[in-house]
């Protein structure tokens, strides 16, 4: 066997270990991520608290289940329902479903960051910042 056939066959390999390597970082990463998101909200229910992650890392969130807060929301007096609040309300629930998914991806969240920045300043300056 020559030196370049060799070479070759040891090429297709390290590509393979590559590839079935970047896989299982990927899978352990959303498993990580994935019982980080449960443990924080178990410690949300059971403790009332938010756990702060390290500070080297600055975007960790989690999202609660809509149908627990409406649960406690309930009891709350109706107040008028404002539409152009409604659909910011909206854009915003949008805007955060599609940055977690890049964040899960590993996608740039540049623009979706800005967009959700935008979204809640206008709520905030409608009067009804969450």
């Amino acid at each position: 066997m020559d030196a370049i056939t060799e070479y070759q066959r040891w090429k297709q390999q390290g590509e393979s270990l590559r590839l079935q390597a970047k896989q299982a970082m990927e899978t352990r990463f959303r498993d990580l991520l994935l019982e980080a998101a449960q443990i924080a909200q178990e410690y949300h229910r059971d403790f009332g608290g938010a756990l702060k992650p390290p500070a080297s890392i600055t975007t960790f969130r989690y999202k609660t289940t809509s149908g627990h807060k409406a649960k406690k929301a309930a009891p709350k007096t109706a107040s008028p329902v404002n539409p152009k609040v409604t659909d910011l309300q909206k854009r915003r629930a949008q805007i955060q479903k599609k940055l977690e998914a890049a964040k899960i991806a590993g996608k740039p969240t540049r623009n979706l960051d800005d967009r959700l920045y935008e979204v809640e300043d206008e709520l905030r300056l409608a009067g009804n910042a969450s």
